[in-house]
């Protein structure tokens, strides 16, 4: 059977530390490129430290697998000719999809301040990567306000900024309660945004994490949550269960509101994401075929 042709997935990925990281990584392309997702996107690290490997492994998604691999660019760290010809080198190698990000500071570093001979913001890098090539850029946009917007009227105008720049869609900051996607989604429209906002979804791993994740960008965490997974540190097979569950139960209340596209925060796990996909009703497009043995890594 080929994929529902009512739904489009996405997924993210980063760049493996070790082999070890990295054979999980392959491992989980194996299994969820057959589900065809529109692209796969590589982050960058938040401060650009991985750029290297991000690189590479968007090289090596594109040159050797028949997904299409959409690698992040950030304004951390780098000059405007630095960045650009980054963006020029990706698409000499066949690589046309872009993430277009602000990116955090490195740890500790205080407060954002942009680069003295760079890109000050996303919606500055979108307008520069559209000069290069007619790139399909994705940028990010905060359901629940970016943590250092002066308010969520100025964090919604940046995002028409950056839209109106070049991007053509917008994925989310993961979120669990549908209300404020949809609260969110709404304002889009009355501000005149017509590209698409696609929610970034979060299968629940490990629930501690999922905590520092959200403390780091704003995200809520409904008591409900808390309460379903509470006492389960230990337990990671009833975690399992219940993740699945809780994300179904999102995707499926998106979609009866309309949404028909998804971004899947991977974690370079495919269990979690492959089930929620099949429960949309996505079915392989192809049987699924190996994909090559991770190549040596450099931490």
């Amino acid at each position: 059977m080929s994929a529902s042709a009512d739904i489009r997935v996405s997924f993210e990925f980063f760049p493996p530390a070790d082999e070890a990281m990295a054979a999980t990584l392959w491992r989980s392309l194996e299994r969820l490129a057959p589900l065809a997702p529109a692209f796969v996107s590589v982050t960058y690290g938040a401060d650009g430290s991985t750029r290297e490997r991000t690189h590479d492994l968007v090289s090596r998604i594109q040159r050797e697998t028949p997904l299409t691999g959409a690698p992040h660019l950030t304004c951390v760290g780098a000059s405007h000719g630095e960045v650009l010809d980054i963006a020029r080198g990706y698409w000499d190698e066949g690589i046309r999809h872009l993430v277009a990000l602000r990116g955090d500071p490195p740890g500790g570093a205080g407060p954002y301040q942009p680069h003295p001979g760079g890109f000050a913001y996303a919606a500055d890098l979108v307008a520069g990567l559209a000069r290069v090539a007619p790139f399909d850029i994705s940028v990010a946009a905060y359901p629940e306000v970016h943590p250092e917007a002066r308010s969520a009227e100025a964090d919604l105008t940046n995002l028409k900024r950056k839209l109106d720049a070049g991007a053509r869609r917008a994925i989310t900051q993961f979120f669990f309660d549908t209300e404020i996607f949809l609260r969110f989604r709404d304002r889009c429209a009355a501000a005149g945004i017509s590209a698409p906002i696609v929610p970034g979804i979060l299968p629940i791993t490990r629930f501690p994490q999922v905590l520092r994740f959200a403390g780091r960008c704003g995200a809520s965490v409904p008591q409900w949550l808390h309460e379903r997974f509470a006492g389960l540190d230990g337990d990671e097979e009833t975690r399992r269960l219940l993740a699945a569950s809780v994300a179904i139960e999102q995707v499926e209340s998106l979609r009866r509101h309309g949404v028909r596209e998804f971004h899947f925060y991977t974690l370079n796990r495919a269990a979690l994401t492959y089930a929620i996909c099949h429960a949309l009703g996505l079915r392989p497009a192809t049987p699924a075929t190996p994909t090559p043995a991770p190549s040596r890594v450099s931490a």
